[in-house]
C-alpha cells in the first residue's frame, strides 16, 4: 500500500504517522527515509526511533544527500558507462566550485566585464553554475538550457550578459573539465544520478533490492527528479508513504517542484491530516488574512491576537521590539523558547542590537544560521597573516594592521583560561604595545616580511617583559618553521595551521563555542582546499585551449589563492550547534522568514520584523530563471505579470504557513522609515494599521 498524506502547517514528521501502518505490517530492514533538509532529517530520526521504539532499522538522508551518496558508491558503473579515468570522486564545495569555473571561463568573463560596466564577476559564474543545478535537479540536460532560456526570457534580461548557446558551451565545458578529474558539484552529481545512473540496469536492481521501503517527508520541498527515483521503486513493487503540505513549498527556486512531486498521489492512497499538532492563529483567520493583505479592499477586523508595534525610525524599533520581549519574558508570560523574531532579510545591524539588548537582560536568543564569513573571525585573519609570514611570497598580503592584530589574537593569548595558562598564553600583548611594535619592529618586504627583534623599537623597554617574552617566542616559533619548510618536514599550510592552533591557542580547548567552530571550518576548508589542489597537480588532463589549473602551482601561490578566497566571505561557519544545549536551549528564536519555514518551527508568540518591508512580497529567495525549469512551466516568455503572480502565490504560502506556526499571538513591528531612511510601505502595511497597536514599553 502507498500512503500519500496530505496535511496542513504544521505537522512536522507527520511521515511518521502516515507509515505506521506500513512500519507494523512489515519486518523490512531495508527502509528509505527522506526529510527535506539536514536539521528536519535529524528531528525526523528522533521521531522515528522513539515511534518505532528503535525496533527497525533505516537509513535517512535528505535528497541530495542521497544523490550524493549514490553516484559515489556507484562510480564504478559511471566509470565504465563514461569512459571516465579510475580514480576516486572528490566533491567541490561550492567555494572552490566557483573559483575553479572563474578560471576555466575567463577569457568569456573578461569579454563581458570588458564591455560592460558594473558587471560582478562571481556573482555571474555564480548564475551560471547554479543554471547546471536546476538543470539536474529538473531532469533537463544542459544542451536543453540555451532554448529555454530563449524561450523564458529572450533578449529582455540583462542579468546574463552572455548569450544563452555561449552559456550551453560553457557549461558543457565545465562538466567535462570536472569529469576528466574525478570532481563533482551538486548539479554534475545531480546530473550524474538521473541521467546515467537511475537508468542503469546494473544500479536499478540494486536499488530495488536495498529499499522495498520508502518514507518521505515534505516531499513539496524535492527536486523532480525524485520522483523520478520513486517512481522507480513504486514500479518495482516498492510500498512508500510520502508527506506533502499544500502551503509549504519553501524551496520553490532553489530547485524544488512541488507542483510535479504532488502528482505522487495519483499513484496513492491519499490520507487528509486535518488534526494539527498544537492550535494554532490559522484556525482563526487563515484565508481572510491574506486576502485582506493583497486586496486592502476587502474589510476585515484583525482579533485581539494580532498586534502592532510602530515607530517612526528603526532603531526605535528595534529598541521597542526588544523591550516588548523582555517585559513578557520579566512578568512570566511567556518563555523565551516560546518567542521567534522573523523578517524577511535580517541584516547584521538588527540581528547585532537584538542579542545585544535581550542578552543584556539574561535572555538568550538563537540565531537561525547565523552563517558568518570566516574572514570576520580575528582568529582567523591572525592565522592567515602567520601563514603570510612562514611561507614566502605572500609578503603583499600582510600589513601593519594585520600584524597587529595577530600579536594581539596569538600572542596574548586573551582566550586563554588563565589558571590553566602557559607562560606564552598569558595577556602579554595589548593592543597598545602591538600596535607599536607592527609600527617599529615590523619590515615589510613583497617576498620575506619579518618580525624584527623587540630592540629594534627604541625604546623597546616601555614593552615590559611579559611582551618583549611573548613576542620572542613568536619570531623564534616562525623562524623554526620557515626552517622546517626549507628541509620540506611541513607537507602544507594545512600542518602549519594546526600547529600554530596547538602551540598558540592550546588546540582550541579554552575557546568559546563561536571561536571553536570558526577553527573547524577552517581546518576543514583549508583540507578539502588542498586535497583538490593536489588532484589539480596530479591530474594529466589539460585541455587544449586553457591553462587554468594549479598543476605546477608552488605553495605560496595556492595559499594567495586560499586566503583570497576567505577574504571574499566565500566561506562561512556557523557559531551554533544545530540543538542549543542548557540555558541556550531556553532561547529567543531570531531568522528570516526563509529560514523559519524551513526549521519547521512553531511558537507561542511571532514578532514579524519590518512587516511593512516591501521583501515580504518581493524578497528574492529563488535562483535566477528558477521558473524556467519547473515541469509546469508554459514554455512562454516569462513576463512581470507572471512574475507577480509568482510573488502573490509565495505571500499567499508564507502567511499561512507562519500563522499555521503561531499558537496565541503576532506582532506587526513597524517603522516607518527603513535602514536607508526611505519609508515603507509593503503589501502588509494594511495588516499594521489593521492591527491593535500595543501601548510604549
Amino acid at each position: 500500500m502507498n500512503v500519500a498524506a496530505a496535511y496542513p502547517p504544521p505537522s512536522p514528521s507527520t511521515v511518521g504517522q502516515a507509515s505506521s501502518s506500513l512500519l507494523s505490517s512489515t519486518g523490512l530492514s531495508g527502509i528509505l527515509v527522506f526529510a527535506a533538509i539536514g536539521d528536519n532529517r535529524i528531528d525526523l530520526v528522533d521521531r522515528l526511533v522513539a515511534a518505532t521504539q528503535n525496533y527497525y532499522s533505516f537509513y535517512s538522508t535528505t535528497p541530495l544527500g542521497f544523490f550524493q551518496d549514490e553516484v559515489t558508491l556507484f562510480w564504478p558503473l559511471l566509470i565504465q558507462q563514461l569512459d571516465l579515468k579510475a580514480q576516486f570522486p572528490l566533491r567541490l564545495n561550492p567555494e572552490n566550485e566557483q573559483e575553479l569555473a572563474a578560471r576555466l571561463w575567463q577569457p568569456e568573463i573578461d569579454r563581458v566585464i570588458g564591455a560592460q560596466a558594473g558587471v560582478s564577476e562571481a556573482r555571474l559564474v555564480r548564475k551560471i553554475l547554479d543554471l547546471l543545478q536546476l538543470a539536474a535537479l529538473a531532469g533537463i540536460p544542459i544542451k536543453d538550457i540555451p532554448i529555454l532560456l530563449q524561450q523564458g526570457l529572450a533578449e529582455q534580461d540583462g542579468e546574463l550578459p552572455i548569450p544563452f548557446e555561449t552559456v550551453g558551451t560553457m557549461l558543457q565545458q565545465w562538466q567535462q573539465w570536472c569529469l576528466e578529474r574525478g570532481l563533482l558539484t551538486y548539479g554534475i552529481t545531480a546530473g550524474l544520478y538521473w541521467q546515467y545512473l537511475l537508468e542503469n540496469p546494473t544500479y536499478e536492481s540494486h536499488l530495488v533490492q536495498r529499499y522495498p521501503l520508502i518514507l518521505a517527508d515534505d516531499v513539496d520541498e524535492y527536486p523532480a527528479i525524485a520522483r523520478h527515483l520513486f517512481e522507480k521503486l513504486l514500479n518495482a513493487g516498492a510500498s512508500a508513504a510520502f508527506t506533502f503540505n499544500p502551503d509549504g513549498a519553501v524551496r520553490l527556486g532553489l530547485g524544488a517542484d512541488p507542483t510535479y512531486l504532488a502528482e505522487l498521489a495519483n499513484q496513492c492512497e491519499v490520507v487528509e491530516l486535518s488534526d494539527r499538532p498544537t492550535p494554532s492563529l490559522l484556525d482563526d483567520l487563515g484565508e481572510s488574512l491574506v486576502k485582506f493583505a493583497i486586496n486592502p479592499m476587502i474589510f476585515l477586523v484583525l482579533p485581539e491576537s494580532i498586534q502592532s508595534i510602530q515607530t517612526v525610525s528603526r532603531s526605535d524599533l528595534l529598541r521597542q521590539t526588544a523591550e516588548t520581549i523582555i517585559a513578557a519574558v520579566q512578568s512570566r508570560q511567556v518563555e523565551p523558547r516560546h518567542i521567534a523574531v522573523i523578517s524577511p532579510g535580517l541584516d547584521a545591524i538588527a540581528r547585532y542590537a537584538l542579542i545585544d539588548i535581550l542578552t543584556k537582560h539574561q535572555i538568550p536568543v538563537e540565531s537561525l544560521n547565523d552563517q558568518r564569513p570566516l574572514i570576520s573571525f580575528a582568529i582567523v585573519r591572525a592565522l592567515l597573516t602567520l601563514l603570510a609570514l612562514v611561507y614566502p611570497g605572500l609578503g603583499r598580503l600582510v600589513d601593519r594592521d594585520a600584524i597587529a592584530e595577530m600579536l594581539i589574537v596569538l600572542g596574548g593569548g586573551q582566550q586563554m583560561d588563565r589558571s590553566a595558562a602557559t607562560p606564552q598564553s598569558i595577556l602579554a600583548i595589548d593592543p597598545v604595545r602591538a600596535g607599536l611594535l607592527a609600527d617599529y619592529c615590523f619590515a615589510p618586504h613583497p617576498d620575506r616580511p619579518r618580525l624584527l627583534p623587540a630592540t629594534t623599537f627604541p625604546r623597546w623597554d616601555r614593552l615590559g617583559y611579559q611582551t618583549s617574552e611573548a613576542y620572542q617566542t613568536m619570531i623564534q616559533w616562525i623562524e623554526t618553521q620557515q626552517s622546517q619548510l626549507e628541509q620540506r618536514l611541513i607537507p602544507n599550510a594545512v600542518s602549519l595551521l594546526d600547529r600554530a592552533i596547538q602551540h598558540f591557542l592550546s588546540g582550541g580547548s579554552s575557546l568559546a563555542f563561536d571561536q571553536l567552530s570558526a577553527l573547524r571550518q577552517l581546518l576543514e576548508t583549508a583540507q578539502h582546499y588542498w586535497e583538490v589542489a593536489d588532484r589539480l597537480r596530479r591530474s594529466t588532463v589539460t585541455l587544449s585551449d586553457r591553462a587554468t589549473t594549479r598543476q605546477e602551482a608552488p605553495a605560496a601561490a595556492t595559499i594567495s589563492q586560499f586566503i583570497q578566497l576567505l577574504r571574499n566571505s566565500a566561506v562561512t561557519a556557523n557559531p551554533y550547534p544545530v540543538r542549543p544545549l542548557g540555558a541556550a536551549s531556553n532561547a529567543v528564536t531570531l531568522a528570516t522568514v526563509f529560514q523559519y519555514r524551513s526549521s519547521r518551527r512553531v511558537h507561542r508568540w511571532q514578532f514579524w520584523f519590518d512587516a511593512a518591508s516591501p521583501r515580504w512580497l518581493s524578497g528574492v529567495d529563488a535562483l535566477f530563471a528558477a521558473p524556467l525549469f519547473l515541469q509546469n512551466w508554459s514554455g512562454g516568455l516569462w513576463t512581470a505579470a507572471d512574475a507577480m503572480d509568482a510573488n502573490e502565490q509565495r505571500l499567499r504560502r508564507i502567511l499561512l504557513d507562519l500563522q499555521a506556526r503561531t499558537e496565541e499571538r503576532i506582532y506587526l513591528c513597524h517603522s516607518d522609515l527603513a535602514t536607508n531612511g526611505q519609508e515603507q510601505t509593503g503589501t502588509l502595511l494594511t495588516l499594521v494599521n489593521a492591527a491593535t497597536p500595543i501601548t510604549t514599553v
